[in-house]
Order: structure tokens, then C-alpha cells, then sequence
């Protein structure tokens, strides 16, 4: 008899009792089992990650999802996973100048940067967020897109996981394999075989800038096409990357 049936049995007092216990049982799962079950989960998918390239994202989900949901059955992304030693170490140096120059030394926030951008938006200047690689790496893999603060508080959580058991050389190598490079072109091969015909290892500085000028609106910006903007994004980036030093500020040794 199930415990409905059985708690019926009862005496009032003993039915008395019995609801407390099935209360705190119940509250014991909600408030301790499943954060610890959550803990548990995520850890173990940043500690498999660091190992394992990812086959696929949360974005690419997302964006089949959408696709499908316009009609698009016959929808696929492209996506080749390179690792580090495959791609040109001008795209990384690219990524950094133009997403986060502070990417070495910081733990996966930019306080100075996002307070820089609290300040603007007070005043009403469109800038852009203050996000750093390791969080927009965190959306990437395992969030969704849009906003809310159950999944800002969420990318707060893995990337604080992903800076605790990566090194920074794993966080910019699974970031230029994942992000979308253009619509459905996801990662450094596939966007150098799409928009410039040849593998990510051999891309020039100029193409990694044009490519890392379209984030974060990929589908908005062409790197094959560069208009003006992009065109001016790009010699921008590359100032930069001669700024920090070339492909050197990378080292982390």
C-alpha cells in the first residue's frame, strides 16, 4: 500500500506525527541532496571536459533547435576541432586582443572592466559587456542564450569551475574550437576552411583579426566579406596584437 494509503491508517495523532517527518524529508531533498547532485554534475563535466574534447555545445544545441523550429530540417553546423599545436597561434593572440586583453592574468573576471562598463551604461553609453574569454566560454559549452539572472548566476558558476581545473592554455584552446565564427561555422578549422579556403594552422594575422572582428555577432558580420566596420575592427585588433607583444603574450610557462 503506498504511503498515502498507509499515512489513511492512522490515528490523528500518529497522522500528526507522520506530516512533520515527510516535511523535513522533503525539504532535507530539496535543500541539501539536490545542490549537492547540481555540484556534483557540473564538476564533473568541467573535469571531463578538461580532457575530452567537447563534440558539441549548448550554443550548437541551440542553434539546431532554432533552426528547426524555422522550418530548417535540413540545417548542420560546421565543426572540426583543431588542438593548439593546429591552429595558428595568431588566432588565440587575435581572441585575446580583441574579447579580453587581460585574459593571463586574471581569474575569470575583469573587475576593472566590468566597472568601466557599469559606468558607461549609468551615463548611457552603448558599450560592449565586460565578459571575460572564460565566461563567454562557460555560455558557450553549457548555457543558453538570453539574459536572466539564473544564468548569469549559473556562467558565474562554471566559470569559476573552468578557472579552478584548466589551465589558461585549455580555456583558449577549446574557445577558439567552439565559438561561431559565422552562422553555423563554429571553431578555428571550420571558419578557415569556409571563409579563406585553407587550414587553421596556416592563418595569416590579418585573417585571425578579421575573424575575431565579427565577434560577438557572427551572423551579423562576414570575415569573408569584411564591410567597413569589420574592416576597421580588424586593423584595430592587429594594433593591438602588435601591442601586447605577438603570439608570445600567450606563454604562460
Amino acid at each position: 500500500m503506498g504511503q498515502n494509503g498507509a499515512d489513511s491508517n492512522l490515528d490523528p495523532s500518529q497522522a500528526a506525527v507522520a506530516a512533520p517527518k515527510r516535511r523535513r524529508r522533503w525539504l532535507r531533498w530539496v535543500f541539501f541532496w539536490l545542490p549537492l547532485l547540481f555540484v556534483v554534475a557540473t564538476v564533473l563535466q568541467v573535469a571531463v571536459l578538461r580532457f575530452v574534447d567537447p563534440p558539441l555545445t549548448a550554443f550548437m544545441i541551440g542553434r539546431y533547435v532554432e533552426a528547426w523550429g524555422e522550418g530548417d530540417r535540413g540545417f548542420s553546423v560546421s565543426y572540426d576541432w583543431r588542438d593548439a599545436d593546429e591552429i595558428s597561434k595568431q588566432l588565440p593572440l587575435a581572441l585575446v586582443a580583441a574579447e579580453d586583453q587581460h585574459f593571463p592574468v586574471h581569474n575569470g573576471f575583469d573587475f576593472k572592466a566590468i566597472e568601466k562598463a557599469r559606468a558607461n551604461n549609468a551615463k548611457g553609453r552603448k558599450v560592449r559587456g565586460a565578459s571575460t574569454i572564460s565566461q563567454q566560454l562557460a555560455k558557450n559549452l553549457f548555457l543558453w542564450r538570453g539574459r536572466s539572472w539564473i544564468r548569469k548566476g549559473l556562467e558565474v558558476w562554471y566559470t569559476v569551475l573552468i578557472e579552478a581545473m584548466w589551465p589558461k592554455e585549455r580555456i583558449i584552446e577549446v574557445y577558439a574550437n567552439v565559438i561561431e565564427y559565422g552562422d553555423g561555422v563554429y571553431g578555428a578549422q571550420a571558419a578557415a576552411r569556409r571563409f579563406f579556403g585553407k587550414d587553421a594552422a596556416k592563418l595569416t594575422a590579418a585573417e585571425a583579426a578579421r575573424l575575431a572582428a565579427v565577434l560577438p555577432s557572427p551572423r551579423k558580420y562576414s570575415a569573408a566579406k569584411p564591410g567597413p566596420y569589420v574592416q576597421r575592427r580588424s586593423r584595430a585588433i592587429e594594433r593591438q596584437m602588435r601591442a601586447l607583444g605577438g603570439p608570445e603574450y600567450l606563454k604562460f610557462d
